[in-house]
């Protein structure tokens, strides 16, 4: 079990209850969105949105998946020496935020993709980050948010996402 926020994530240890499970899904009826309105919303959250102060969706794993392959994290989500350098290049004070009550990274599991993004000290500043330099606008109507024109060159350029 893993906890995240108020919600609660079970894994299978048996290959075939997971198997069984995924049977199961295949004939179950899907609840399609009653308005258009309704699954655009929905694909725009899985897209990109905010869980609580960070990124999530496709551009949050992603954005998280970045920064362990240029390993600028380590397995244990603390800054490596090369992380602490590019962060800081981003304007990113590490040691400021590792000094801070909350953690300064930690794994979020994304409801929309099932892997994790990142939440944090660290996830907030580069949320933030993403908002100032205009790379990302909220959308009005939801928690979704939408990559700029000028924030799919940055990330590509700054992060190596391709978003």
């Amino acid at each position: 079990m893993e906890r995240n926020g108020r919600h609660r994530y079970y894994g299978l240890t048996d290959p075939n209850v997971a198997a069984a499970i995924e049977s199961l899904a295949v004939i179950a009826p899907r609840r399609p969105a009653s308005s258009l309105k309704q699954a655009r919303i929905g694909s725009e959250l899985q897209v990109a949105r905010t869980c609580y102060d960070h990124l999530a969706g496709a551009l949050g794993v992603a954005l998280f998946e970045a920064l362990q392959r240029q390993r600028l994290l380590t397995a244990e989500l603390e800054p490596t020496r090369r992380g602490a350098k590019r962060f800081g290049e981003l304007g990113i004070d590490v040691d400021q935020l590792a000094g801070r009550r909350r953690p300064f990274a930690k794994r979020c599991l994304d409801w929309t993709e099932r892997r994790h993004h990142l939440a944090g000290s660290l996830g907030a500043a580069l949320a933030i980050l993403c908002f100032e330099l205009g790379w990302t606008e909220r959308l009005p109507t939801s928690r979704a948010v939408r990559v700029t024109e000028k924030g799919r060159r940055g990330l590509i350029r700054e992060l190596e996402i391709e978003p």
